[in-house]
């Protein structure tokens, strides 16, 4: 199975962003932990801080199942939750601090209802239990 994680806005400065908030562990780390704890599936990473290319690897649809945070984007991207709309396939949304415990404008998604379940407070450890349960459902 191909897994596709897909990270919006400045989750590439996971690790030394407010690590308070988000953790001291990089994305790069919490890649090698994924692609070595499933490595009879193929785990892909992309990265975005721009909307459109995000959009764009949505579309690309060449994947089985996607694990998705869209950062900042969660919070006011209808052109990100037309694309999970209009995907026919597993998808989770993950948030690495609980977005219910934060400023009253992060406590809102307008993409998580156009995914399957949606992860929120679990650390970078969400990301694996997005993983643990696309694979136990589709396979």
């Amino acid at each position: 199975m191909k897994i596709l994680i897909l990270n919006g806005a400045n989750l590439n400065l996971l690790g030394t962003r407010e690590p308070d908030i988000y953790g001291s562990t990089s994305m790069d780390d919490v890649l090698t932990h994924l692609q070595s704890y499933y490595s009879q599936h193929t785990i892909e990473y992309f990265q975005s801080n721009f909307e459109g290319e995000i959009i764009g690897k949505i579309q690309e649809n060449d994947f089985d199942a996607l694990v998705i945070n869209p950062g900042a984007f969660t919070h006011y991207s209808y052109s990100i939750a037309d694309a999970l709309k209009n995907l026919r396939k597993p998808k989770i949304e993950v948030h690495i601090s609980n977005i219910y415990q934060r400023e009253e404008f992060r406590q809102k998604s307008v993409t998580a209802a156009y995914t399957d379940a949606v992860l929120s407070g679990f650390g970078t450890e969400g990301y694996r239990l997005a993983i643990i349960h696309l694979i136990s459902t589709i396979q």
